[in-house]
């Protein structure tokens, strides 16, 4: 793996970006397998008879078993390195997959489910660390952005292949994702990151000029260098502070909980807005909707529209302010759903109404705010409003607070519509959204266009003291830890260009 081999270093980049991408692809099509296993389990003549206890544990169960690969993939990454827990993460996801295509009982499913979820947990931890330490800091933030077309081109593909296959030969399909996943990763090179950490120093050199080529060898010696200063810090620094104390101390600051509970909401406001329950229960939605259109069309349209929402999403974040993109697309998201709503409920108290136009429209705004606003803001927002000695901990609470309001929307949609209607289930889903919206509208900074410390320092209420600058900048202070702050906000800064 010389830096002097042919290829250029961008084009190497994509390579060890698609490898993850394709996995992701077939995370999302994960997601978006529900709509097309539910439907014929529910049928007349399955093989596979549900109850409804049953299927909405079947739509639960993936996020629900996310959570767990949340936290197993950070001390797997650290000991094993990048490579091989993405190796690791790929294994379950195959034979939740190949499952699928054998399955003959209720019990079989549930065991898929729980494989992918497992899968996809450790995987939304890996994607955005592994993209990251890949790329160069000129193209991390076009490539950050596949994260979430892959997931949403997987919900479209699966969608697309079931209008046309039954629910085992659409698995069986989607087995090849992370099949040609796992083929890429064996190819691809390990992180030069951990590859630095383990003391293997040649070796990231090696790597990180294959990668970078030789033009950005001012980060590689930064790296090195801090690297060495904090092997030097730890070998002399004698360690005797309270841990019972410091979390108590951590837990209380602003900055630390602040970006926690607004993540939290804005969790919770991505899964009500509509794209979780579109994906896994389309054709419910779709049926009771527009009874008179084609449920099939409009999945596979409707999954084409996010595509193209996604595409916008990616100018449109780079001109307009957080606060005012997310508002505006919530907004919009809570008229929807009203609008919705009302329709239903006027058709039930006996408005005649058979033209497919009007509920279409709805339907697409809906999914256009999901595409543009509700998906793809709260992993931007995520990204900028942890400080950087909390980041680790704070993007896995945050991942795992998504992964549980996920499995509560999933195991519950279907029992509401039973017990609500369609029409009283979006009713309830506007407050829901209405409230979270307020939470975050009073403590959410615009973040666009600053720092990570100004941010920080919002947060908290006042700037850094000079004696907290003075103990991070000292020889005394984590060298490391300082590296890490001014390249991560390099790598913020250039997600803005």
């Amino acid at each position: 793996m010389s830096s002097n081999g042919k290829g250029s270093p961008f084009l190497k980049q994509c390579f060890v970006t698609a490898t993850i991408c394709c996995n992701i692809i077939g995370q999302g099509a994960a997601f978006g397998y529900l709509a097309v296993l539910l439907p014929t389990l529910k049928s007349k003549d399955t093989e596979i008879p549900l109850t409804k206890t049953e299927e909405s544990w079947i739509a639960g169960m993936l996020p629900l078993s996310m959570i767990p690969g949340f936290f197993l993939a950070t001390p797997l990454m650290d000991r094993y390195g990048r490579k091989a827990t993405h190796i690791i993460l790929i294994i379950p996801a195959l034979v939740g997959w190949f499952t699928l295509t054998i399955a003959s009982s209720v019990a079989e499913v549930i065991i898929a489910r729980v494989l992918q979820g497992v899968s996809g947990g450790m995987l939304n931890t890996l994607r955005s660390v592994l993209i990251g330490e890949y790329t160069s800091p000129k193209n991390r933030g076009a490539f950050l952005t596949t994260i979430s077309f892959s997931q949403a081109f997987g919900i479209f593909f699966v969608h697309l292949i079931g209008s046309c296959f039954s629910w085992q030969i659409t698995a069986f399909i989607s087995v090849f994702l992370p099949f040609v996943s796992l083929l890429m990763t064996i190819y691809a090179p390990e992180s030069p990151s951990w590859l630095l950490a383990r003391g293997r120093i040649d070796e990231c050199k090696e790597v990180f000029r294959w990668l970078r080529g030789n033009e950005e060898d001012e980060e590689l010696e930064d790296m090195i260098q801090a690297r060495l200063a904090f092997e030097k810090y730890e070998a002399t620094t004698y360690h005797n502070r309270n841990k019972i104390v410091d979390i108590i101390h951590t837990i209380k600051k602003k900055e630390f909980y602040k970006p926690i509970i607004i993540m939290a909401h804005l969790n919770i406001i991505l899964q009500f807005s509509g794209g979780t329950t579109m994906a896994a229960f389309a054709p419910s939605i779709i049926g009771k909707l527009m009874p008179q259109g084609d449920v099939a069309f409009w999945m596979v349209f409707l999954d084409t529209q996010r595509l193209i929402g996604n595409f916008l999403a990616v100018y449109i974040m780079n001109k307009v302010k957080r606060r005012t993109m997310m508002f505006s697309t919530a907004g919009l998201c809570v008229i929807s759903h009203i609008a919705i709503a009302t329709y239903v409920l006027c058709g039930l108290m006996g408005w005649n109404y058979s033209s497919v136009w009007l509920p279409a429209l709805l339907i697409n705004i809906q999914y256009f705010t999901v595409a543009v606003g509700m998906v793809p803001l709260p992993n931007i927002i995520g990204g900028e409003v942890f400080p950087l000695e909390y980041r680790s901990i704070g993007g896995s609470i945050s991942l795992a607070t998504g992964g549980i309001f996920t499995f509560v929307v999933l195991l519950t949609f279907l029992q509401l519509i039973d017990n609500l209607g369609l029409h009283g289930t979006y009713y309830l889903y506007s407050v829901i959204l209405i409230v979270n919206i307020t939470v975050v509208w009073l403590l959410l900074p615009e973040t666009k266009g600053k720092t990570l410390q100004q941010i920080e320092d919002e947060f908290r209420g006042k700037p850094v003291r000079l004696d907290e600058i003075e103990a991070r900048l000292s020889l005394q202070s984590n060298p490391i830890e300082i590296y890490k702050r001014r390249v991560s906000e390099q790598r913020f800064n250039s997600t803005l260009i």
